[in-house]
């Protein structure tokens, strides 16, 4: 589907908008090596059962962007999906299914996170926004 929705010709337009894309991925990576990308991704878990030891959960923190945001990773989804200076009509429907379905899994995530954490999650969500930093007092 290549009609073309947006396209910004502006060199500083363009610039911004390639640096929010980059900036947008560089989130998202970092964000995964800030709770343990290890971990994250099943390599911990695998990493324990492959020499027999037992796995231990790390447990409940908030280092880095997780201080301010509850979700940083798919924050930097949604903003590199949505950070592109030529929008088509293929790339608006990606951008918007996936930001959907990223709004619909952090409601079930959520859900999880406070049925396992408990207290710990609850007054975290009071403190840190899902996607936007809480503008309350800390």
């Amino acid at each position: 589907m290549p009609e073309v929705i947006w396209s910004v010709e502006n060199p500083a337009g363009r610039f911004i908008l390639q640096g929010l894309f980059f900036a947008g991925w560089l989130t998202v990576l970092l964000s995964t090596f800030m709770i343990n990308h290890f971990e994250l991704f099943g390599l911990r878990q695998v990493y324990h059962h492959g020499r027999g030891t037992k796995y231990t959960d790390l447990g409940f923190r908030t280092p880095a962007l997780y201080k301010f945001v509850r979700h940083p990773i798919m924050l930097g989804f949604i903003i590199a999906f949505w950070s592109t200076p030529l929008m088509t009509l293929g790339h608006l429907l990606f951008a918007a299914v996936t930001t959907a379905y990223i709004f619909v899994a952090v409601q079930l995530e959520e859900r999880d996170l406070t049925s396992f954490y408990g207290e710990a999650y609850e007054k975290y969500k009071s403190r840190a926004g899902i996607f936007i930093p809480l503008s309350r007092k800390r």
